[in-house]
């Protein structure tokens, strides 16, 4: 039976783009399977997208807008300090709660950025949430401030929730026998020490 067609056709090859990789992997992303799955002509995907790339540029825009909408539905903090917590643990839960969008952000080698303006805005208002609540904070610096100070404790606290974040998506908590328990005290433990090192 011949899948129905869309009514909002760009919308649609997001959508199937979204489920070719998350069958097969992104290497498997093209236009023929998408227009295949949506029962359109080999061509119909071109109307909208000039090539592959700027499919996936596409999905991965969407997420970094997922992201930060979740980032901003986070409960807001009585104090900065557990604001920004509260940030970091929607962080988290995004990555838990969609994976793939996960992965497609910060996990899968982009398109190039100078051919994609939407995707390169998306990413950078959402890295923005983070550099503007540590902007807001009164932090010190014992080594002497850098240019853009927070530019660049954003980049600490990414890189820390991001490998936290991977490291629960992947095997490697099991292969070294962390219980749930202890997973959820390697969350708590990773949030004091990001207070230690910021102290404001």
């Amino acid at each position: 039976m011949q899948p129905k067609k869309p009514d909002n056709l760009k919308e649609a090859i997001v959508d199937e783009a979204f489920a070719v990789i998350e069958e097969k992997g992104v290497e498997h992303l093209s236009f023929r399977e998408i227009a295949r799955r949506l029962g359109v002509s080999h061509q119909a995907p071109y109307k909208h997208f000039a090539s592959r790339d700027h499919i996936l540029a596409a999905a991965v825009a969407r997420c970094f807008e997922n992201f930060a909408e979740h980032l901003n539905a986070r409960p807001k903090g009585q104090t900065p300090t557990d604001d920004l917590r509260n940030m970091g643990l929607a962080y988290l839960n995004f990555a838990a709660s969609h994976p793939l969008q996960y992965r497609l952000m910060f996990n899968t080698p982009l398109p190039p950025l100078d051919s994609h303006g939407d995707m390169l805005a998306k990413s950078r208002h959402a890295f923005s949430l983070l550099k503007d609540r540590l902007a807001s904070m009164d932090l010190r610096d014992p080594g002497g401030a850098p240019p853009d100070p927070e530019r660049h404790d954003a980049i600490f606290i990414w890189s820390a929730l991001h490998g936290l974040a991977s490291l629960m998506q992947s095997d490697a908590m099991a292969t070294i026998g962390l219980t749930d328990e202890e997973r959820a005290i390697a969350t708590e433990r990773l949030f004091r020490r990001l207070s230690l090192a910021l102290d404001p």
